[in-house]
């Protein structure tokens, strides 16, 4: 197998003290270079470490050690361990913040609610680790110390990765309606335009209940008066 054994240094002590494996061995064995085992076997390397025996914790069986040192070709062979170990699932949760980043939390969040408000908190929660009631307290300004508070990149603060923030502002702008922008002036339908060409077509009505001579006279009358004011 190609998996180091548990503690390979001390497991080199101990199989250079209590075997006649060659360096070549133990260090293919346990992972390590043959020089660091050829200075475990001198003194030079590993002083104050004690070996720890591979074949009480399940590691190697004696006969894969008869067999190594009657055969200094061949290479032993790590034994599969019989404990399974059960998988942890996943918390969930905020995220964990260390101690020392704790303090730089409420300054990401002012970050991200200046550059993407359209992160819900949720999401915040998710990239800094806080909770809603910090969020709302830096979105209102009521934080105890928003008068000094600085916005900060959390992915610079190390409270998340960039591949994060970036998936959290694909996720919220994908959820959040496209705005509508007005695109200016369109043309009209084709069947405003057509109805209005058969109504070009359509002849004018000609009114010849128009009296003429109703209409001389009476521009003989309005004549008359200017005359007459004139002459006055």
């Amino acid at each position: 197998m190609s998996n180091a054994p548990l503690m390979p240094k001390a497991t080199a002590v101990w199989l250079v003290d209590n075997t006649a494996l060659t360096f070549d061995q133990v260090a293919d064995f346990t992972k390590m270079h043959p020089l660091e085992v050829r200075a475990i076997a001198d003194g030079d390397a590993a002083q104050g470490i004690k070996g720890m025996d591979p074949i009480s914790n399940g590691q190697l069986t004696r006969e894969e050690i008869e067999r190594g040192e009657r055969d200094q070709n061949y290479r032993l062979k790590l034994q599969e361990s019989k404990v399974v170990l059960p998988t942890s699932a996943k918390k969930k949760g905020p995220r964990y913040t260390p101690v020392s980043r704790r303090h730089e939390r409420p300054s990401a969040i002012l970050w991200l609610v200046r550059n993407h408000p359209e992160l819900k908190d949720a999401q915040i929660m998710r990239l800094v680790g806080t909770t809603k009631t910090t969020i709302a307290s830096v979105r209102d300004r009521t934080h105890w110390n928003a008068s000094t508070l600085t916005p900060m990149d959390p992915v610079t603060l190390g409270l998340c990765s960039q591949i994060e923030l970036d998936f959290e502002v694909q996720r919220a702008a994908k959820e959040k309606p496209a705005a509508t922008v007005y695109g200016g002036a369109t043309l009209l339908p084709a069947s405003e335009t057509t109805r209005k060409e058969e109504l070009d077509d359509q002849p004018i009505e000609k009114h010849d209940d128009l009296n003429v001579d109703a209409v001389f006279a009476k521009l003989k009358t309005i004549g008359g008066k200017k005359i007459d004011e004139d002459e006055e």
